[in-house]
């Protein structure tokens, strides 16, 4: 199978840039055409060594027209497989057409090879042109002919099926990332909206309370929460120092919501803050401790933010003091965290741990353990 590799691809539906891009030695691959016919003078060469000689002008013309019919043969064949595929399947109609014609064409290359009687001097030319019939129509060697045509149509007809079969596994991975990306993209609109709703219908009330200065911070602070959400038209990892400057700015607006209720702790290893983190990770889980967390508290709430790196594992905790008796059930599967699951899901697959655990006295807090990337 290792021929496959030398097979043109040309004229098929394009690919996505990316799997070009993975694909970008296709180009530096040799041509079949070129296969076959290196093969093809290899074999004359051998044949004609074999006979006598490669100097030896007969010798070598019977090699030539031996392999080169074949060479011919299969570069047409290989030549009608890429414009007419059904030319090399094993259909009943392509196999009656392959019958029909293996045999005629059997017979014009043994009548070609016997052809090679008329360069060799005159004064034996009878005698060898005589020998050289009895050797060459017989039916042991039309069978041969018959074979080999046979032969070359199974490698051409696998060599196609092999090149379909790869064609379509790229394909269908190409589709498998294309649908992954756009799966994504529809968590991650899941839940802008969401924030947005929630900041606006703040600022809203904001104004209404006369508290514009206070509306005012927080429309720049949203603005910038957007210019950084919306600079990327798809989801990505992001390091985490742009991950945490989302926070901030959410956790700024909040502060301004809940002024002396809301107590904010952060405590991050800096040698942690180049590690690539999926975008808008942590904003739901921190807005989910704050809406189900601190909303409830009557008194002062603290949201603590800690991370830190262990090795190759980047450890990521949000926890909320919550209230005492929390007026609704926590059970850490609201759409948030679930949406938050998902999309880890589709990045990492099985190697991430996330866990939500109720703590007594209302406490809620959220574990996250991804592999480290810088």
């Amino acid at each position: 199978m290792e021929l496959a590799h030398s097979l043109d691809l040309a004229g098929q539906p394009e690919l996505s840039e990316k799997t070009a891009s993975v694909l970008h030695w296709k180009n530096l691959r040799p041509n079949a055409y070129a296969v076959i016919a290196s093969s093809a003078i290899i074999l004359s060469l051998v044949t004609a060594q074999e006979c006598r000689s490669v100097t030896h002008l007969p010798s070598l013309t019977y090699g030539l027209v031996l392999w080169g019919w074949w060479g011919i043969l299969a570069s047409s064949l290989w030549r009608l497989s890429q414009k007419h595929v059904s030319w090399v399947t094993f259909a009943p109609r392509q196999l009656m057409v392959h019958l029909g014609l293996a045999p005629l064409l059997g017979w014009a290359h043994l009548l070609l090879l016997w052809s090679n009687c008329f360069i060799v001097p005159a004064n034996i030319r009878v005698i060898v042109m005589r020998s050289d019939w009895k050797r060459l129509m017989n039916l042991n060697r039309f069978g041969m002919e018959i074979l080999i045509y046979g032969f070359i149509l199974g490698v051409i007809g696998a060599i196609q099926y092999h090149i379909r079969s790869q064609r379509e596994a790229i394909r269908s991975s190409d589709l498998q990332r294309q649908l992954s990306t756009a799966q994504l993209q529809a968590l991650q609109m899941q839940l802008e909206p969401h924030f947005l709703f929630n900041t606006l219908n703040a600022i809203t009330t904001l104004v209404e309370l006369g508290r514009s200065q206070e509306a005012a911070q927080m429309l720049a602070h949203l603005n910038l929460i957007l210019k950084t959400t919306l600079s990327s038209s798809t989801p990505q990892k992001v390091p985490l120092s742009r991950e945490l400057e989302i926070i901030d700015n959410y956790l700024a607006i909040e502060q301004i919501r809940f002024a002396d209720r809301l107590r904010i702790e952060m405590k991050i290893d800096q040698s942690a803050m180049n590690g690539l983190v999926p975008s808008f990770l942590l904003q739901p889980i921190v807005e989910n401790a704050i809406r189900h967390g601190i909303a409830h508290c009557e008194a002062e709430g603290v949201i603590e933010t800690s991370i830190r790196r262990e090795g190759k594992t980047l450890r990521m905790r949000v926890y909320d003091s919550g209230a005492s008796i929390p007026k609704t059930p926590v059970t850490g599967n609201g759409i948030g965290l679930r949406n938050t699951r998902e999309r880890l899901t589709h990045f990492y697959e099985d190697r991430f741990e996330m866990n939500t655990t109720v703590l007594e006295g209302g406490g809620f807090e959220v574990a996250i353990a991804i592999p480290y990337e810088q």
